[in-house]
């Protein structure tokens, strides 16, 4: 029986089980790999002890972030939202040459050079070598390491200390939430600030993002969920502001506790928030199953109703949360004709599970197909405006998450 990795309780309990998925990032470079391409269990258990959402099964994370295809530049959104942080932190916080920021899961260093710009000294903690490679071309000192108490104490040996120590959408990412927290604590300055970004866990369920879950995701998190862990550190959140990234997101700022920084109103706001939608209640996670099997089911439909008036549908997206919507409708290639995707390191491989082939958006102009299906739909708009020109030809945009949405 696999335990909590919040409490250690037993985990008995199934929030969503979506059966045996690839690894959502491991793309396919031919159709010869196929053969031997490896399926794991993709079940999230919800624990009765903490109500901490998680998977039971863990997928070694050098399996899926050594050679990792997700590059954070790509979304000129999500490099939007990273400038309006710094600025907003530089003045909050009184950053300025003297200061040091730390990002943990820095990827091609998306967010640490508009620090840098602002003449803030960085460094970028990064497991996957092409990517750290990137950030390092673009002059971003990285390290190449997954965090945790080892490589904190590590840095901490040497001299440093982190006045701002960032980690976007990288706590669900941990299997060892405990290692996790322990190593911010250890890198963190007496009077520092820990911001975390996390996809919050009371938008997935009421906004049925069932496709957020992959193996890549390990927790799936809550204020209530995960405060616990964090005092168990020595630490406190002081503050925190809901954000609209992601399908609905936390910005959780952690101090020392025995910092002088005073915990704000939004901080028992948000406690009071997850109590009224249910998040101290086992019952709510116990109905989430139906509503994902539901979204599912939709999707379904709606692609055979395209089939039987021949219209051609393409996706576009082949972010991970596309890989499990696909894998999880057993999409064909009859259905999907192909993948489009702005990442170079995607194009000219196959979607893993379902092996559609991933294509430049360029194929959709030239192909011009009648349903363009965006799976990334907290990228909807971002992505309308770059595509326009499907409108051209009579070609309708469609979403499916939480239910097939048709824009004309």
């Amino acid at each position: 029986m696999s335990r909590c990795r919040g409490c250690d309780a037993e985990l008995k309990v199934t929030f969503l089980d979506l059966g045996l998925m690839p690894l959502a990032n491991s793309y396919l470079r031919t159709a010869e790999e196929t053969a031997g391409e490896c399926r794991f269990p993709l079940h999230a258990f919800v624990c009765e002890g903490c109500l901490l959402v998680q998977l039971a099964h863990n997928v070694a994370p050098e399996d899926i972030f050594t050679d990792y295809a997700y590059f954070s530049s790509y979304s000129e959104s999500w490099v939007a939202h990273a400038r309006a942080f710094v600025e907003g932190a530089i003045g909050r916080f009184g950053l300025d040459g003297s200061s040091r920021v730390v990002e943990v899961a820095s990827n091609d260093g998306y967010l640490l050079q508009h620090f840098r710009d602002r003449g803030v000294p960085v460094l970028g903690i990064e497991p996957a070598v092409n990517v750290a490679s990137v950030a390092r071309s673009a002059g971003i000192p990285t390290e190449i390491s997954f965090f945790g108490t080892t490589t904190a104490s590590q840095l901490a040996a040497d001299g440093l200390v982190a006045d701002i120590l960032v980690g976007n959408n990288v706590t669900a990412h941990v299997p060892d939430l405990h290692d996790f927290i322990e190593g911010m604590r250890i890198l963190l300055g007496p009077e520092g600030v820990v911001s975390l970004e996390v996809p919050h866990l009371l938008r997935l369920i009421e906004r049925v993002q069932f496709d957020t879950i992959y193996h890549e995701h390990f927790s799936y998190l809550s204020l209530v969920a995960l405060e616990p862990v964090v005092v168990a550190h020595g630490l406190r959140v002081f503050d925190v502001e809901e954000l609209p990234t992601h399908g609905g997101s936390l910005r959780l700022f952690l101090c020392h506790a025995g910092s002088d920084r005073l915990t704000t109103e939004a901080v028992a706001a948000l406690r009071r928030t997850e109590r009224a939608a249910g998040l101290h209640d086992l019952a709510t996670y116990l109905e989430f199953a139906p509503l994902a099997e539901r979204c599912r089911d939709g999707l379904r439909s709606f692609l055979a109703r395209c089939q039987a008036r021949g219209e051609t549908v393409v996706a576009y997206g082949a972010a991970a949360k596309g890989v499990t919507f696909l894998n999880y409708a057993e999409v064909t290639a009859d259905e999907i004709a192909y993948v489009v995707d702005r990442s170079h390191e995607k194009r000219g491989r196959l979607v893993p599970g379902v092996h559609l082939p991933i294509c430049a958006p360029s194929e959709i102009l030239r192909t011009r197909p009648d349903v363009l299906l965006i799976l990334p739909w907290n990228l909807r708009e971002e992505i309308m405006t770059q595509m326009s020109e499907v409108r051209s030809w009579g070609g309708r945009f469609a979403t499916a998450v939480p239910e097939i949405c048709e824009v004309w």
